[in-house]
């Protein structure tokens, strides 16, 4: 999945932080439904302007970050 065409960064939004589409609805909140117990499908029902496409870009963008993570280890 390439999210670089859904993920949106700008910085007088949502204090910077990756939106879906130049909306208000940021990466984080979805991710944050998902980790609750919340499936796609209810996201999608409860947020009826998202896809499932925006979904699976948060998922790919959370993913891609994390391979960039550097582990310190003492």
């Amino acid at each position: 999945m390439n999210y670089h065409d859904i993920i949106t960064i700008e910085p007088g939004k949502r204090g910077g932080k990756p939106c879906i589409r130049g909306m208000r609805m940021t990466v984080y909140d979805v991710l944050e439904y998902l980790a609750s117990g919340m499936t796609t499908q209810e996201i999608l029902d409860d947020f009826p302007y998202l896809t499932h496409d925006d979904v699976m870009a948060c998922l790919a963008f959370a993913a891609d970050r994390e391979k960039h993570l550097l582990v310190v280890q003492s």
